[in-house]
C-alpha cells in the first residue's frame, strides 16, 4: 500500500493489555507491518517487565503506556488488574484520539473486555479489529479446571467484543472457527493471521558450549506461567538421567514468567542443577543461536481444551531452524508441525522423558523431521504470508478490498 507525500496516512491505534511492547512479539511485528504499509501506528500497553517509559517513539511507532495495579493470579487479582487496565487504557485513548484522529483500533486480547474502552470511539465513526490472541474462555476453563461463573463472564465479554467488531483477525483455523460460531462473525469478516518467528537475515552460528560437553542439547523456548506444562520437562529431564540413565542430555530452557522461581526450586529439589539451565528470557542473536545448537525442541503444554486452539509460538520457531520437536498430542500444533513433531498421547513426564530418548537416539528420523518442518515453515507458515493476510484484514476493514 502506498500513499504520495501529500496524502494522509490512515491511522490506527493498537491495544493490548497483557503484555508491553516491544516485548510482545506479535504485536510489535504487527505494528512494524503496517507501519512498512503505510499506516501511522499508535499502539497503548502497559507499563511492566522493564518497560516503563510513559510515552516514546520507537522505530517510527508511537506508544502510550499505562500503570498496571498488579499481575492477576485470583479473581480478585483479575478484577484489580483490569479494572486498572481499563481506565489506563480508556485515558490514553482519549489522548491519542487528541493527538492523532485515528481510523482504526485494533483490540488485542487477553482480556475480553477492552471494547468497553474503545465502544464510545465507535460513535465517532472508528471502525474496530479484534485480535484474537487466544480463546480466552477456554484459558480461563483450564486454568480454574472447571466453567465456574468466571468463564461465563469471559463469554459474555467475547460476545460483546465480537458484536462491536467490524473485522476479526485469528491467530489459527481453531480461533477462526470461534468467531463465525458463537462469535456470530461472517466468514468474510475473519481472517486467520498466523504468529510466526522473523528469521535473522544475518547467519545465524551455533554455541556448542550450550550442551556443557554433553551429546545432546534438548530445548525448551517459551512463556513460563501455570498451564505451561514446564514442570513435565523438568521432570521428563529428571526421569531421562535418574531413570534411563542418561548423562549424555543436556536441558536448556528459556523464557521467563510467573512460574520462573518455582520452576527453578523444582529443578534444584530434584537434583538437576548440572542438567537443567534456566538462563530466564533469551532474545535475538543469542535466541536464534540457541535454537540452532538444539538436537531437539520440547513442549510441555498439557491436553486441554484451550491448549487445542492455541498455536505455539515455539512450535514455529522449531520449525523455522529446521529442529524436530517432541510434544503432547495437541491439535493446533499437529496442525503447524504436521511430521515435523513426535506426539505424545500419555500426558505424563515419563512419557515425555521416552519420546525424548527415542527421538535422541534415531539421528536419521531427526534429520527428516527437522527438514520437513523448516520446508513448511519457509512455504506455509512464515511471517510474510501472515503480512499479506494483516494488510487484506486492514483494507477490507476501511473498505478497500
Amino acid at each position: 500500500m502506498g500513499y504520495s507525500p501529500g496524502q494522509k496516512k490512515p491511522c490506527i491505534c493498537i491495544v493490548v493489555e497483557n503484555l508491553p511492547v516491544p516485548l510482545d512479539r506479535r504485536v510489535w511485528q504487527e505494528s512494524c507491518a503496517l507501519r512498512d504499509a503505510g499506516y501511522e501506528v499508535i499502539v497503548i500497553c502497559p507499563q511492566m517487565q522493564g518497560y516503563t517509559q510513559p510515552e516514546e517513539k520507537l522505530d517510527g511507532i508511537q506508544i502510550y503506556r499505562h500503570p498496571l495495579s498488579e499481575e492477576a493470579n485470583s479473581v480478585g487479582g483479575f478484577f484489580r488488574e483490569y479494572t486498572s487496565a481499563l481506565w489506563g487504557e480508556f485515558r490514553l485513548l482519549c489522548k491519542a484520539w487528541r493527538r492523532h484522529r485515528f481510523d482504526i483500533i485494533q483490540l488485542c486480547n487477553p482480556p475480553d473486555i477492552l471494547f468497553a474502552a474503545a465502544a464510545p470511539f465507535k460513535l465517532a465513526g472508528v471502525r474496530l479489529i479484534y485480535d484474537v490472541h487466544d480463546a480466552t474462555p477456554e484459558m480461563f476453563e483450564a486454568k480454574f479446571g472447571k466453567r465456574g461463573l468466571l468463564y461465563w463472564a469471559v463469554r459474555i465479554a467475547e460476545w460483546w467484543t465480537h458484536f462491536f467488531a467490524d473485522t476479526v483477525i485469528a491467530t489459527n483455523q481453531s480461533v477462526s472457527n470461534i468467531a463465525t460460531g458463537r462469535g456470530g462473525q461472517a466468514a468474510e469478516d475473519v481472517f486467520i493471521v498466523r504468529s510466526a518467528p522473523k528469521i535473522p537475515t544475518a547467519k545465524i552460528e551455533p554455541n556448542p558450549e550450550l550442551k556443557k560437553g554433553r551429546t545432546h542439547l534438548v530445548g525448551y523456548v517459551g512463556v513460563m506461567g501455570s498451564a505451561d506444562g514446564i514442570h513435565r520437562v523438568i521432570e521428563a529431564a529428571h526421569y531421562l538421567v535418574t531413570e534411563l540413565g542418561r548423562e549424555d542430555v543436556q536441558f536448556l530452557l528459556m523464557g521467563f514468567g510467573p512460574e520462573y522461581e518455582n520452576l527453578v526450586r523444582l529443578r534444584d529439589e530434584l537434583g538437576m542443577g548440572d542438567f537443567v539451565d534456566l538462563p530466564g528470557r533469551v532474545e535475538g542473536a543469542a535466541l536464534f543461536s540457541a535454537l540452532s545448537t538444539m538436537d531437539l525442541g520440547v513442549s510441555g503444554d498439557p491436553v486441554n481444551s484451550y491448549n487445542h486452539h492455541c498455536t505455539m509460538n515455539k512450535v514455529l520457531e522449531y520449525m523455522a531452524v529446521g529442529k524436530p520437536q517432541v510434544t503432547f498430542d495437541l491439535k493446533e500444533s499437529r496442525y503447524s508441525a504436521g511430521a515435523a513433531a513426535h506426539y505424545v498421547s500419555e500426558v505424563t513426564s515419563q512419557a515425555l522423558g521416552q519420546a525424548i530418548a527415542d527421538l535422541l537416539d534415531d539421528p536419521a528420523r531427526r534429520e527428516q523431521m527437522g527438514q520437513l518442518g523448516q520446508a513448511r515453515f519457509r512455504s506455509e507458515l512464515n511471517w510474510e504470508k501472515s503480512v499479506e493476510q494483516l494488510e487484506a484484514a486492514y483494507a477490507h476493514t476501511l473498505g478497500q478490498a
